[in-house]
């Protein structure tokens, strides 16, 4: 089994714990280990051989290690086989039903016999649901439109479309209703690569009007419910947006609170009832017998000083280690978009792009970057209009044109290279040695085995031209699964090499992923965020990189366009090279 099987059943396991009304902490600890795996940049069976074996894992004790080992040695497990003939694995499709958790789930099937989506419907249908403890004929409703939503708007979507979306809902607010605060919660503000819901909070003297307001925005399709201080609507994509309007001395608290993660506010209240002090949505109390304190609740860094904590970054509230780094001073400073000084991995109009290089140059300007990274497709490309020599030698007149135009802006001459099948380049050798950038990517051939699509990798990694490897993984969000690679077996040839790995800002790929950029920090791989654009307007895309980075815990300088060009043109292995030492006497005379 792969890191995803195994990731899968621990958590289905999780669940299954969940119904059945286990332990919260066992819960917690499945959730976890689920968790540390899908995140691991190595295979299970890799961390199994290590000195520490899995129990270097996070939350993973004796109980975990021997399911994994199963796992590893049989293809199943056999825990896990055993909850399943308990309770049938059709819950689990009743558990993406909004409003409907494991509590309701246990309860349905020890007293109707309810197990699958088909059952809860017609029981819902049929006027059984509204009978039962905690329901009523409101919650069957609801549940007969969660599962109409289920079937037509499954999926979650991408970090990219979420706040597109936030963005439009949090501006019509302001114009439209009387709201002093707005802000975005939940899974979209710490920034995960896909979001289900999307959570904005807001405060107001009239919440009343203000979700009059919130219920006729244009981009309502359906109102699914409504209150006096929370609402939600469907826009007409099947996107659910909740809005509550929550008191002025309770929006920080409610900030923290509904920006989560799950995982990270237990830990905290864990912390809080050490030193006699309740949390929740509304403030933080000191408790003394029968008698609360106000500690605070207005700001979110209330919340956390209460504990004796920095405020840690919504992005890294994740409970990967942060609260620990808080409490021993070790929070990294983290990347921000204003530290970035160019892109370099963008197309124009001589391959696949849809803007001049002229075009990409202003945008550059305009978003304050020193350089810019003009790397069109080699020849392979058939499909994106690749460059073959004569035309990739042709480009450079209208380069030079564009650093006439645009003299604030440094241009990088590059490529975007091929990396064949054989590990080989779409370009000789030669060719590469007259660019001043080049990023080497893999666009065909997917499915590989994983020691070929490795040897494949590392090969373009030891050309001493190659500066970067594009998208690394070649994974699209929610539409394709990365190939099948030995990421730890790459990110060491990348340290040895000195060749970056990107991470790629386009929120269908953001590739490298957040776990696996901090583990390039680890050790020592430095990190291209490039947004890998095609249209001028694209370089916007970079705040969805910058994010990823920052949940990733990278700094300043885990990151390569985060150096200043001078510094950024020495530090590339190129420069080390007499022909680029030639190019730079060219450029100092220009």
């Amino acid at each position: 089994m792969n890191n995803t099987e195994i990731a899968r059943v621990l958590s289905e396991i999780a669940v299954l714990l969940q119904i059945k009304g286990e332990n919260p902490f066992k819960v917690r600890a499945y959730e976890r280990a689920a968790e540390a795996v899908g995140d691991l940049s190595q295979t299970v069976e890799q961390v199994r051989a290590g000195e520490e074996g899995l129990r270097s894992l996070p939350a993973v004790g004796a109980g975990i290690a021997d399911r994994i080992e199963e796992m590893l040695d049989t293809g199943n497990c056999t825990y896990h086989q055993d909850l399943l003939r308990e309770i049938p694995a059709t819950v689990f499709d009743m558990l993406r039903i909004p409003g409907v958790g494991p509590k309701t789930v246990k309860m349905l099937a020890e007293r109707e016999g309810i197990v699958t989506v088909e059952q809860l419907e017609e029981a819902a249908q049929a006027g059984v649901l509204r009978e039962l403890p905690g329901m009523g004929e409101k919650t069957e409703q609801e549940i007969l439109r969660g599962i109409a939503h289920l079937r037509e708007y499954g999926k979650r979507i991408d970090l990219g479309l979420a706040w597109d979306i936030a963005d439009s809902v949090i501006e019509q607010l302001r114009e439209a209703a009387p709201v002093s605060r707005l802000a975005a919660a939940g899974s979209l503000r710490r920034m995960r690569e896909t979001i289900g819901d999307i959570d904005i909070l807001a405060t107001s003297g009239a919440p009343e009007a203000v979700m009059e307001a919130f219920v006729n925005l244009q981009l309502v399709a359906e109102v699914v419910a409504r209150g006096p201080t929370k609402s939600s609507v469907l826009t007409p994509a099947g996107v659910q947006v909740d809005l509550r309007v929550v008191a002025p001395d309770s929006f920080g608290a409610a900030l923290q609170y509904f920006t989560g993660s799950k995982q990270h506010n237990v830990k905290l209240r864990d912390l809080a009832v050490r030193r006699k002090i309740k949390l929740n949505e509304y403030g933080v109390f000191r408790v003394e017998g029968d008698e609360e304190e106000r500690l605070g609740g207005e700001l979110e860094e209330e919340m956390y000083a209460a504990l004796g904590l920095p405020v840690m970054p919504p992005e890294m509230r994740e409970d990967r280690g942060e609260i620990e780094a808080a409490r021993e001073g070790r929070l990294p400073s983290l990347i921000e978009e204003a530290d970035i000084k160019g892109d370099l991995h963008v197309h124009s109009t001589w391959s696949d792009g849809h803007s001049t290089i002229e075009e990409m140059a202003r945008a550059a300007k305009k978003a304050g970057y020193q350089y810019l990274g003009i790397t069109d497709h080699s020849p392979s490309q058939t499909v994106a209009n690749g460059l073959k020599i004569d035309r990739l030698r042709a480009r450079s007149e209208e380069i030079e044109a564009a650093r006439r135009a645009v003299p604030e802006i440094e241009i990088f001459e590059g490529t975007e290279v091929d990396i064949k099948r054989d590990g080989k380049l779409d370009y000789p050798d030669e060719v590469l040695a007259e660019l001043d950038f080049v990023v080497a990517s893999v666009h065909s051939g997917w499915k590989m085995e994983r020691r070929a699509m490795t040897e494949r990798i590392i090969k373009a990694i030891q050309n001493p031209w190659v500066d970067c490897i594009g998208h690394p993984t070649g994974r699209l969000v929610g539409q394709r699964e990365p190939y099948d690679v030995d990421l730890e077996a790459m990110l060491e040839a990348a340290a040895r090499a000195g060749v970056a790995l990107e991470m790629n800002a386009d929120p269908n790929r953001l590739d490298l992923k957040d776990t696996h950029a901090r583990r390039a920090k680890e050790i020592g791989v430095p990190v291209l965020i490039a947004t890998d654009a095609h249209w001028a307007n694209h370089l916007s895309l970079m705040r969805f990189g910058v994010a990823t980075a920052r949940r990733g815990w990278l700094e300043a300088p885990d990151v390569l366009n985060a150096m200043p060009v001078v510094e950024l043109r020495t530090a590339l292995r190129r420069a080390q090279s007499p022909r680029a030492r030639s190019k730079a006497r060219k450029r100092r005379r220009r």
